[in-house]
């Protein structure tokens, strides 16, 4: 751990130096810099414009590896912990990784893990991170996943902390920028930013970066309703998935989120929990109380409050819930069509779920198109349309989500009543 006293006395130092417009005394790893301004200068730049070079914080207080000389390739050899982890940030920045590792974005390396489909994608996708991975990343990893990662060559993303404050340069206020969000949270199956940047809110914040409004104008980020005062515990009240417990009171809406959490592999066909479900909670994929429900929506309802007043804000994320109830219904209604073919005989359960419903989360290895369809309907419509009505977007809520979910249920009826179809041609002609 890098000792409080020695940087106490580092900033002691380089105050006179800081004041007198000087700059700052080399740091112990001048070596470091040497090196890397031949080999990699823009990394030099970025960590001369952050603050740790302003405190005088070197390579190896966040690097504390060694480099030895390799003769035969005659280069120098990283050996030791050469990449951050949350806790070497914890050691100047103890409360903001606390805030983080309470939140979802420290669950999302588990959650890619969790999905079975995460485990079939190309090793291009995979491995080089440029598929679920390149994101997920922020997620916190065990020593024996950093080790299997370092294997593969993917060293980037192992401290979380850099997926939104970016190497080298570690910036607060690219951090506190919206666009700081867009390339994880936008695209098929959460296009938060696309929602969010078409909305009045989103409007706002470009008109004023604009200087077309004033500063102080009211123009909520990303980081306003998620991250109020800077919180790194992020959290949503309905989760990723927008499922919870316990069941609602509504009769028909109970029944419809009881198939979606069957096809989702939570529930047996009796409704009793699953192996899975244990999967669900060590991701915390979803709230599984009423009490942690509240907790979160009580919180966002405080955000909202900060423009609008309480009773519109209530309201308007009442109108989110609500859309998730009507979403549900639909998707029920598909989920049921497609688990009476199996029930039927006329299409081939896969042998891996022994559930008497389609999983929702092959996503993309659905073995056949009624089954792709429904994945679609499932990560990409059902999610526009509450996450577009969430994010006070029109375009989204109704076009991209519900009109969308509507004509998913016709397109599988259609594809089923086809399906039926050919199956009794089938077994006409294998009677004759």
């Amino acid at each position: 751990m890098f000792p409080l006293a020695a940087f106490l006395l580092l900033v002691v130092m380089e105050v006179p130096a800081l004041l007198s417009g000087q700059q700052p005394a080399p740091p112990k790893g001048q070596q470091c810099v040497d090196c890397h301004l031949k080999n990699s200068p823009q990394l030099v730049a970025d960590w001369r414009a952050s603050k740790h070079f302003e405190a005088g914080i070197g390579c190896e207080t966040c690097h504390p590896a060694e480099h030895i000389a390799d003769a035969d390739k005659g280069v120098l050899v990283k050996r030791g912990n050469a990449l951050p982890t949350p806790e070497l940030c914890a050691q100047c920045h103890a409360d903001r990784v606390e805030q983080f590792k309470k939140g979802k974005h420290a669950m999302a390396w588990t959650a890619m893990k969790a999905m079975p489909t995460a485990h079939m994608l190309p090793a291009t996708l995979s491995d080089g991170m440029k598929g679920c991975g390149g994101c997920h990343k922020i997620g916190t990893k065990t020593d024996a996943e950093i080790r299997e990662l370092r294997k593969t060559g993917v060293g980037y993303g192992v401290a979380s902390c850099d997926a939104c404050h970016t190497r080298h340069t570690f910036s607060v206020a690219e951090a506190r920028q919206p666009e700081a969000c867009k390339t994880c949270h936008m695209g098929f199956d959460h296009a938060q930013w696309e929602m969010y940047s078409s909305s009045k809110h989103g409007v706002r914040q470009q008109l004023r970066q604009m200087k077309v409004l004033p500063e102080e104008a009211a123009a909520p980020t990303c980081q306003t309703c998620h991250m109020p005062g800077g919180d790194h515990g992020v959290r949503t009240a309905w989760g990723f998935l927008a499922v919870r417990l316990p069941m609602p009171e509504d009769k028909q809406w109970a029944e419809d989120r009881t198939v979606i959490l069957q096809a989702l592999g939570v529930l047996d066909a009796s409704g009793k929990p699953t192996a899975r479900l244990d999967t669900v909670k060590a991701a915390d994929l979803a709230r599984l109380t009423q009490e942690s429900w509240q907790q979160e929506r009580d919180a966002m309802q405080k955000a909202c409050a900060s423009c609008h007043v309480q009773s519109f804000a209530k309201a308007e994320l009442a109108k989110g819930d609500d859309m998730i109830r009507q979403a549900d219904r639909l998707m029920a209604k598909a989920i049921r069509t497609v688990a009476a073919l199996y029930a039927d005989g006329i299409l081939k359960k896969p042998s891996a779920n022994a559930s008497p419903y389609p999983d929702l989360l092959e996503f993309h290895d659905a073995p056949t198109q009624i089954e792709q369809k429904l994945f679609v309907m499932f990560l990409e419509h059902r999610m526009r349309a509450f996450q577009g009505t969430f994010h006070a977007s029109p375009d989204y809520a109704l076009w991209y989500g519900w009109s969308e979910l509507k004509r998913d249920v016709t397109q599988i009826a259609d594809m089923a009543q086809e399906l039926r179809r050919n199956a009794r041609v089938s077994t006409a002609a294998g009677n004759r």
